[in-house]
C-alpha cells in the first residue's frame, strides 16, 4: 500500500484529535457539555451488561487484585476507545469483533458451569489453573479477559455515541467519563457478589443472555433484542436471586 495513502488515512481518521479549534469549542460551549453529559448518562445505562461481565471476570481474583485488574483494564479501554473513535463510521465493518466477543462469553459461561460441577471432586482439581491462566497466571489472564470485553462492548458504545454527536472530542470525553462510571458500577457489583454468593451464578446466566444477544446482532443474522427485554431479564434474575438468598439465610445461620 502506498505510504501517502496510509498517511492520508491516518490524517483523516485521527487528525481531529489535534484540532485546537474543536477543543476550544468544546471547553467553552455549554451545548457541547450538555451533549457530553448525555453521552455519559447513555454510557451508564448501556453499560449495565459490561459492568456485570467485568465484575464476574475479576471475582475470581483475591480482593486486593480486583481493583488492580479493573484499573489495568481501564487504561486499555481508554486506548482502545481512542483508536475506535478514529475509525468513526467504519466501525460497522468490525462486526466480527462482536462475533468473537459473543463466542468468548459463551466459552466463559461453559467454563464456569463446568468448573462449578467439579466443586465436589476435590480441592486439587480446583487449584489447577485453566485456559490462558496456565501460561500467564490468573491475574494477567483476567486482565486480558477484561480487555477483550472492553473491545467488544466499545464498538456498540461508540456507534451509539456518533448518533448523538459527530464531533470526535465530544464522543471521546463522553466515552471516557462513561467508562469511569461503568468501572464504579462494576466495583459495586463485585462487592455485592461477595456478600450475596448466589449472584455469581446469576451473573453468568446474565452473561449467557448477553452472549446470545451479541451473536444475534451480527449482520448475517441481524436480530436485535430490545433493550427493555434485557432490563426486564435483569429485574427478574435479581429478584429470584435475592429471594433465594434471603430464603436460605436463616437456614445457614442455624
Amino acid at each position: 500500500m502506498n505510504v501517502n495513502v496510509i498517511l492520508q488515512w491516518l490524517s483523516s481518521s485521527y487528525g481531529a484529535y489535534f484540532d485546537g479549534d474543536m477543543w476550544m469549542h468544546i471547553f467553552t460551549s455549554p451545548q457541547a457539555w450538555g451533549l457530553i453529559g448525555t453521552l455519559v448518562l447513555m454510557e451508564g445505562l448501556l453499560s449495565a451488561d459490561n459492568a456485570i461481565v467485568l465484575s464476574a471476570q475479576v471475582s475470581v481474583l483475591p480482593e486486593k487484585q480486583q481493583k488492580k485488574a479493573l484499573l489495568y483494564g481501564l487504561w486499555g479501554a481508554y486506548i482502545f476507545r481512542f483508536i475506535v473513535i478514529g475509525f468513526g463510521t467504519a466501525l460497522i465493518k468490525l462486526w466480527f469483533i462482536k462475533l468473537l466477543g459473543g463466542l468468548f462469553l459463551v466459552w466463559k459461561v461453559i467454563e464456569f458451569f463446568k468448573n462449578r460441577n467439579k466443586d465436589g471432586e476435590g480441592e486439587e482439581d480446583d487449584a489447577k489453573p485453566s485456559g490462558l491462566a496456565k501460561y500467564i497466571g490468573l491475574f494477567w489472564s483476567t486482565v486480558v479477559s477484561v480487555e477483550l470485553m472492553d473491545i467488544s462492548f466499545s464498538v456498540d458504545s461508540v456507534m451509539a455515541a456518533f448518533g448523538v454527536s459527530n464531533i470526535v472530542g465530544i464522543v471521546f470525553i463522553g466515552g471516557c467519563l462513561g467508562i469511569l462510571m461503568m468501572r464504579g458500577v462494576a466495583q459495586l457489583f463485585t462487592v455485592l457478589m461477595a456478600k450475596v454468593p448466589e449472584l455469581e451464578v446469576t451473573a453468568y446466566v446474565i452473561i449467557a443472555y448477553i452472549a446470545v444477544k451479541m451473536l444475534l446482532e451480527i449482520p448475517y443474522i441481524g436480530i436485535e433484542l430490545p433493550d427493555v427485554l434485557f432490563f426486564l431479564f435483569l429485574l427478574v434474575s435479581f429478584s429470584i436471586t435475592f429471594g433465594i438468598h434471603f430464603a436460605r439465610k436463616p437456614k445457614l445461620q442455624n
